[in-house]
């Protein structure tokens, strides 16, 4: 069935981390993400999401110093991306987080370099992944720098070792980049394990830009995709408002139709 999930470092930013949780919960969402969740004790973290219903459906591996946005291609980095991933590798499969991204970074210099370093920490993750449960995931992400920038890269990528991990796929860093967000999904969809959320331009709510959201689900429900959406926007409304989208999404997504979303139109 699919989730719909609450990114709490963009959602609720107002209250602290715990509180997030069940706040996600009222509004209807059936699972939360967040890159760095560790204030909360695994064990207390997976009780919360028990007592609550809720899921986790994806976390990082750790995003570096403020701006790098990650370690996987940063040369000389290696052993903190390792320690990095391990740390988010033993939270995941505590609180049965099914995936996993290890953000690419931002690169100042040396792009050949990177992407060696990159391929070896992905080649490296994917093997301490195996027998785990925990998938992988990459994402094309549009800050200036930042080392998988394009969709095309990311397939490629994906292809590259033999679609052993999935690819993030995010509604507006792909409209930033000029695709059509439900054409690429339908063209796309088995590259897919998980999805974000958040309109163009403005990175707000669904309906404050120009992306098609109804032909986005159409292709999602074509594609007969399963995994979580994830709703990873910055809120330019008042909470009860930006929530109360949801009762409509989920008529349109599959699986979705059992929800209780908690909002009415």
């Amino acid at each position: 069935m699919t989730r719909l999930s609450a990114h709490i470092g963009y959602l609720y930013a107002d209250v602290p981390l715990a509180d997030r949780l069940a706040a996600a919960a009222r509004d209807g969402f059936t699972a939360v993400e967040h890159p760095g969740p560790y204030e909360i004790p695994a064990a207390e973290m997976r009780r919360r999401l028990d007592d609550l219903g809720l899921g986790f459906s994806q976390i990082t591996s750790g995003m570096g110093r403020e701006g790098e946005k990650g370690l996987a291609c940063l040369k000389g980095r290696e052993a903190e991306f390792r320690a990095g991933f391990d740390r988010a590798l033993d939270y995941a499969q505590a609180i049965g987080c099914p995936y996993l991204h290890p953000m690419a970074g931002v690169v100042t210099g040396g792009w050949l370099d990177a992407g060696e370093v990159y391929r070896a920490n992905l080649g490296w993750a994917l093997e301490h992944c195996e027998g785990t449960g925990v998938r992988l995931l990459v994402e094309a992400i549009t800050i200036p720098g930042y080392y998988m920038g394009t969709l095309r890269a990311a397939a490629e990528l994906q292809d590259g070792f033999a679609r052993r991990f999935d690819l993030l796929f995010d509604s507006y860093h792909a409209a930033v980049l000029g695709e059509d967000p439900a054409a690429w999904v339908a063209a796309n969809a088995d590259r897919i394990g998980h999805v974000h959320i958040a309109d163009h331009p403005g990175r707000h709510e669904p309906g404050t830009g120009r992306i098609d959201f109804s032909a986005l689900l159409s292709a999602l429900a074509g594609a007969g995709y399963g995994g979580a959406i994830g709703f990873e926007y910055i809120p330019s409304i008042p909470r009860a408002e930006s929530a109360r989208f949801l009762s409509r999404w989920k008529r349109l997504l599959p699986g979705a139709s059992s929800l209780s979303t908690g909002v009415t139109e």
